[in-house]
């Protein structure tokens, strides 16, 4: 009875995902959730066959106004697999838009999925695509899919958020004069390196709470509070050597950057601490290379609303001049 139930909600809530929250003992009244890439969340009352409606996690959005997010599969260059999502703009078709790569942190576990993204809605809205891939390291698709992401920061894992872009303006979704990539904490990594990688392929990168000095990372951080277990950790995750580390860090690599930056870090990160912003400016600073700049009293990523709503009026400020309107009107 309770398969039956479900089906008959999941044709009730096509392409949502619907689940059973909680049942009666007896297993007639259900509460009844449903989401989906445009819906943060409803809740329903169901009993005897009938629905009522309780609540929204987000009563404030109108899921029809919000960009639709489609899955997509790709190869990298070395023939290997790759899952992703992209969203569009609501109303626009899938034809020469600019668009924003927005690599994940972790980065090992953590991975994009179908379903509601505030982050990634704010940029659709304002007229962008957003290209989200799992990268090697990624979670979800099994122990040797993630594994195959160790001590690979710069190399195989950048190398598929570089090769998920190309596979975006070889379908013709993205303009390739107009891409920007966003990350925070690895995907701030992602971020920085991947303009340091391919200084051509991006015009523009904001990193968010973003590990730009590997060395660093290997020496500050909270998850050094068990220093034995901290040292297998980042051995087995980045490696040891520091002419390498050093290599594969962004901040020591500025000379390569052609794009335009915006850093966005919190000054009372203990995760990522901001340390890695200040090495990163003052070598920026040093070549005379410009950047924007963002920093707030809060830890690892922007939580108190006026604070986020800061980060985003500039980060779309940065983005319409670099890829979006204003940088259409000047050309």
């Amino acid at each position: 009875p309770r398969v039956q139930m479900l089906k008959s909600l999941s044709a009730t809530f096509p392409d949502q995902n619907v689940s059973v929250t909680s049942y009666t003992e007896d297993g007639k009244t259900a509460v009844v959730s449903t989401r989906s890439d445009r819906n943060p969340g409803d809740y329903y009352y169901y009993r005897a066959g009938k629905l009522q409606y309780l609540a929204s996690v987000r009563p404030d959005i109108d899921p029809q106004l919000m960009g639709k997010t489609e899955p997509f599969v790709m190869y990298a260059r070395d023939g290997v697999k790759l899952y992703g999502f992209l969203t569009l703009p609501p109303g626009r078709e899938a034809k020469d838009l600019p668009m924003v790569v927005h690599p994940h942190g972790g980065p090992y576990g953590p991975s994009d999925s179908w379903g509601y993204d505030g982050r990634v809605q704010v940029l659709a809205n304002h007229g962008y695509a957003v290209l989200q891939v799992n990268f090697r390291g990624s979670g979800g698709y099994g122990t040797d899919f993630m594994e195959s992401g160790y001590r690979q920061w710069g190399r195989k894992m950048q190398d598929d958020v570089t090769d998920a872009t190309l596979w975006a303006i070889q379908q013709g979704v993205a303009d390739k004069d107009r891409i920007c990539i966003s990350g925070g904490s690895y995907g701030g990594y992602a971020t920085m390196e991947g303009v340091v990688r391919e200084p051509d392929l991006y015009q523009c990168a904001i990193g968010v709470a973003g590990v730009y000095s590997l060395p660093l990372f290997r020496k500050k951080g909270d998850y050094r509070r068990n220093r034995e277990a901290s040292e297998v950790f980042l051995d087995e995750y980045v490696g040891s050597d520091e002419a390498e580390l050093r290599a594969y860090s962004p901040a020591y690599n500025v000379d390569k950057i052609k794009a335009a930056l915006f850093i966005i870090h919190g000054s009372e990160d203990v995760r990522v601490p901001v340390r890695h912003a200040e090495i990163l400016r003052d070598q920026l600073d040093a070549i005379g290379k410009p950047y924007e700049w963002l920093i707030r009293p809060e830890g690892h990523g922007f939580t108190q609303a006026s604070n986020k709503v800061v980060q985003y009026k500039m980060m779309l400020e940065f983005l319409d001049k670099y890829i979006g309107k204003r940088r259409q009107a000047l050309h």
